[in-house]
């Protein structure tokens, strides 16, 4: 009877079901990326990237976006938010402020997170090495290779990185889904402005969002599994 009690099911707990779900979501997007980007790769997506592209144009003058003047300075401004300068100043700013509160570890974290993001985006890029659109004239000059989105994934894994962390501090749950929402919203708006620029194929945008939600749940997960070991949530605790 003893030894039965033993092979008991243990209820799992609250974090560990998280951490299950966390994954599973990461390895689910993972698989879709890699079907997305056999599809990309073999002209599959260029009817429809193509249609889409034509749609954000005016038909009588292709280098002409559609809607009111006001919106292409507005989407030009917005897709700074995923440039590198702008989210480089972001971690920076984060970084020192973690440092001044003595979260060294968590500082380091975010560090690595973000360093890597960029490091996967340029592999990931030569790997796939997909031409830039040329079906209308681009409204902002660009140079890398097009698959997947550089803008769109490292803003998936800045914006949703930071956006889990200031979730973490937040006590309130309509403060925890405000900030959720508010990294969504910015990954979300930075994706759709290079698509409507004429720089990036829409699939180029929805491969750079799946893969930066991937990388980071990647490392979320890794920290929460390293925090017993790094001294992460002490550290946490303590400031």
């Amino acid at each position: 009877m003893a030894r039965a009690r033993g092979w008991q099911w243990r209820k799992p707990e609250r974090q560990e079901l998280i951490w299950l779900c966390v994954g599973l979501a990461a390895c689910l997007l993972l698989w879709g990326f890699l079907s997305l980007a056999g599809e990309v790769m073999e002209g599959d997506t260029q009817a429809l990237d193509a249609r889409i592209l034509r749609a954000f144009r005016d038909p009588a003058d292709p280098a002409r976006p559609i809607g009111p003047d006001w919106i292409e300075p507005a989407l030009l401004d917005i897709t700074s938010l995923g440039g590198i300068t702008v989210l480089g100043l972001i971690v920076v700013a984060v970084t020192g402020f973690l440092l001044l509160q003595g979260r060294y570890r968590t500082a380091l974290v975010i560090l690595v997170t973000s360093a890597s993001g960029e490091l996967a985006n340029y592999g990931l890029k030569n790997v796939f090495d997909r031409p830039r659109p040329d079906i209308v004239p681009h409204l902002r000059s660009v140079a890398s290779t097009s698959f997947p989105s550089g803008h769109a994934m490292q803003s998936a894994i800045i914006y949703l990185t930071l956006g889990a962390m200031l979730m973490r501090i937040a006590e309130r749950r309509l403060t925890k889904i405000y900030c959720l929402t508010v990294a969504i919203g910015l990954t979300l708006l930075v994706g759709v402005s290079r698509v409507y620029l004429g720089v990036h194929y829409p699939t180029d945008v929805i491969g750079g969002w799946i893969f930066g939600f991937v990388w980071a749940s990647i490392c979320w997960l890794v920290e929460q599994r390293l925090e017993p070991i790094t001294g992460i949530r002490e550290e946490r605790e303590g400031t």
